[in-house]
C-alpha cells in the first residue's frame, strides 16, 4: 500500500518559517522524484518545489530563495523547509511522488499552511 503522509502545517507569522515533513512507504523511493505542491480553494494546484533521485531541484519562482526541499532517500522522507513566509503562501501543501520513467504519481492528503499578516 502506497502511503504519503505530510506533517508539520500550522499557523505561523509573517516571517515566519516551518518546515513539512512527509513520510512515504509502499513504493521503491529511489525511483521518484520527490514534490511539494500546494492548493488553495478556487485555484489549481500548482508545483512549489521538486527534487529528482539524484538531487536536482526544480522550484516555484514564487518561492526561490525562501523555500528549501530536501530529501532523505534511507528514511524515505521529504521536507520542505519554509522560510520568510508570507500570507500567500497560505494553502494546503500536498506531497507527491512521480515516476521518474513512467510518471506514475502518489499523493498525500495534504497540510494546512496558516501565515498570519
Amino acid at each position: 500500500q502506497v502511503l504519503l503522509v505530510e506533517s508539520g502545517g500550522g499557523l505561523v507569522q509573517a516571517g515566519g518559517s516551518l518546515t513539512l515533513s512527509c513520510a512515504t512507504s509502499g513504493f521503491i523511493f529511489s525511483l521518484y522524484t520527490m514534490a511539494w505542491h500546494r492548493q488553495t480553494p478556487g485555484k489549481q494546484r500548482e508545483l512549489v518545489a521538486a527534487m529528482t533521485s539524484s538531487s536536482g531541484t526544480t522550484y516555484a519562482d514564487a518561492v526561490k530563495g525562501r523555500f528549501i526541499i530536501s530529501r532523505d532517500n534511507a528514511k524515505k522522507m521529504v521536507y520542505l523547509q519554509m522560510n520568510s513566509l508570507k500570507p500567500e503562501d497560505t494553502s494546503v501543501y500536498y506531497c507527491n511522488a512521480k515516476h521518474k520513467i513512467t510518471t506514475t504519481q502518489f499523493w498525500g492528503r495534504g497540510t494546512q499552511v496558516t501565515v498570519s499578516s
